[in-house]
């Protein structure tokens, strides 16, 4: 009889059957362990709750009163005999990777990540193990990002040019995450940083957790619309085309997010902007990160999993397709229609060996729950 795995693919999410626990359940659950707390990761109506410190006062703010306890990376704890321990997974402030040993057999749980350093998230640090489970929303060969320093560089030049020419500023990034990422990269001598409501709550949130975070000021129905035309606005992508962003005009408005690199994507936003910024690995973050585990076999959760497992398989791996309910955080929606070829690429350093595929056919496509479920509608001051 084969030997059972330690994290098995259920109906409710990712189970330890040895330690009686789920890792980031999307059905309601005794006992959880969250990798970060985006919605589509961190759901209400679980009886207990395991996640990084930092993540503690956002999963407050977001599920309520729940049965939280918190840990810093590197930190063990043990349910029914098995050890957990919580790693920098680099996707946003107090996001992780999740790694579980039982009898010597190490799995990791990636959660989402990425692998630049972006100076507000604990980097990325590889974890070495027998079985990785990664994300790959950005599993093409076209998603290659330019270091960061590049993309504010021109966000702050567009700002500095709106305000010359009385343009208000807007820029969109989901609230937990992107818009930390963008408020700390910000040219602060150029003005005020204001914020939408729910970013406020999120910023604010995250100070009370210890967290510095560059000053900004609320937006709120007293605010001077003058006043912030001579500013920037970080807004949430549910704010796009409502009547809160229009009381700005005239704006500029631009986008934050790894799908501007496929053409059209700022269209369909009707964005003036599309900046490719992004808080998960792109092509060759995935690749290295996957190869920097030593893994024996990698299981893809969301993204162009089927795309990319044959990649993986054709180079070495030993790598298998999930189907799991993890969703996009990008803001734009799952995996855009336009779909760019898969050109041979080859990594030969990997120690997986040498190799290539090519593809072009369909993606696996999941159902996307959004960033924030409280964006939708409601007062948006």
């Amino acid at each position: 009889m084969p030997k059972k795995p330690l994290l098995e693919f259920t109906d409710k999410g990712i189970y330890c059957a040895a330690g009686k626990f789920y890792i980031d359940p999307w059905k309601p659950v005794d006992d959880a362990v969250i990798t970060h707390a985006h919605a589509d990761h961190a759901y209400w109506g679980n009886k207990h709750y395991l996640a990084h410190h930092h993540s503690r006062e956002v999963l407050l703010y977001r599920l309520g009163e729940i049965q939280l306890q918190t840990v810093e990376y590197g930190e063990k704890v043990m349910k029914n005999g098995v050890e957990i321990s919580l790693f920098p997974a680099g996707h946003v402030i107090g996001s992780a990777q999740i790694r579980v040993e039982y009898r010597g057999e190490v799995w990791v749980v990636s959660g989402d990540y990425k692998v630049e350093d972006d100076g507000i998230s604990t980097p990325f640090e590889p974890v070495r193990c027998n079985h990785f489970i990664s994300e790959c929303t950005f599993g093409m060969p076209v998603y290659q990002w330019k270091p960061q320093v590049e993309i504010f560089n021109d966000m702050n030049n567009w700002w500095r040019s709106n305000a010359e020419h009385n343009l208000a500023t807007v820029v969109v990034g989901y609230s937990l995450g992107k818009a930390q990422r963008i408020l700390q990269n910000l040219d602060l001598s150029i003005g005020t940083v204001y914020t939408h409501g729910v970013i406020e709550n999120t910023n604010e949130a995250l100070r009370r957790n210890g967290i510095i975070l560059n000053p900004t000021s609320r937006i709120t129905p007293d605010t001077p619309k003058e006043e912030v035309r001579k500013g920037i606005i970080i807004a949430p992508p549910s704010s796009v085309g409502t009547p809160w962003m229009r009381k700005f005009s005239p704006y500029s408005f631009g986008y934050c997010s790894g799908w501007m690199a496929i053409r059209g994507a700022k269209r369909r936003r009707a964005a003036d902007r599309g900046f490719v910024l992004s808080d998960h690995a792109d092509w060759d973050g995935l690749v290295s990160a996957i190869d920097a585990t030593g893994c024996d076999s990698v299981y893809l959760t969301h993204g162009y999993t089927a795309t990319f497992t044959r990649y993986l398989n054709g180079i070495g791996f030993d790598a298998h397709e999930v189907h799991t309910l993890y969703g996009d955080d990008e803001g734009v929606g799952s995996v855009p229609e336009e779909e760019p070829e898969v050109h041979a690429v080859s990594h030969p350093a990997l120690s997986k060996g040498e190799g290539s595929k090519k593809d072009n056919k369909g993606t696996s496509k999941v159902l996307s729950f959004g960033e924030d479920l409280g964006e939708a509608g409601g007062h948006l001051s």
